[in-house]
């Protein structure tokens, strides 16, 4: 078990980034690889998780100890893949789900891609009463609101880059163009972008 990778972000897309140690570059998947900022000389950890399967093999990472916690758990769950869970954690407000599972919000949880009722009962089923470790040390909002570092006005890069983590992460097309002109109104960074569009899916 590789419990964390201290290094440089050398490379960031919509499903991963790379983490540089010592001369070796690190695939990792990561809820939402744009939360982190590619630098040569900003020193980070990523807490990882080593997912082994027979046709898979595969390094999950994440900012927390306790984000990686509800990972592992959240896949525990029948019918709740890696993809599914980066999918639940990637608007960076865990707590929000630990709260849907305790008060057995099925409506909240079906709104994730990929979660149905059948999933989002068995989610209550398997994980209610088992998440309360998680929840003080939680970071209900990864995005630093000191952070005031913006996307170029004359580029819709940081968007286009945004629109392609939603579909990484499962959200239909149709679902990604109800909301596009909203998010057109401001000018964000492509993490801002994201998440500022899975506060509206979510509602």
């Amino acid at each position: 078990m590789i419990e964390f990778i201290k290094g440089y972000i050398n490379y960031i897309n919509p499903e991963y980034i790379v983490v540089e140690n010592n001369g070796i570059g690190y695939q990792v998947f990561a809820p939402n690889p744009f939360a982190f900022n590619k630098s040569d000389d900003q020193l980070i950890t990523i807490y990882t998780y080593h997912y082994v399967r027979e046709d898979t093999l595969a390094l999950y990472g994440f900012q927390t100890r306790e984000e990686r916690a509800l990972f592992v758990k959240l896949l525990n769950v029948s019918g709740i893949g890696p993809k599914g869970g980066l999918a639940i954690l990637a608007s960076g407000q865990p707590g929000q789900v630990v709260r849907a599972i305790e008060h057995e919000d099925e409506k909240f949880l079906v709104k994730f891609p990929g979660v149905g009722k059948k999933t989002a009962r068995q989610m209550i089923l398997d994980l209610k009463g088992k998440l309360h470790d998680l929840v003080p040390n939680i970071q209900h909002d990864l995005f630093n609101p000191n952070d005031n570092t913006l996307a170029d006005p004359s580029s819709s890069v940081a968007l286009d880059e945004a629109i392609e983590a939603l579909k990484v992460l499962g959200y239909a097309e149709r679902e990604i163009k109800k909301i596009i002109p909203e998010l057109l109104q401001e000018t964000m960074t492509t993490d801002q972008y994201i998440k500022k569009a899975l506060q509206k899916l979510l509602k």
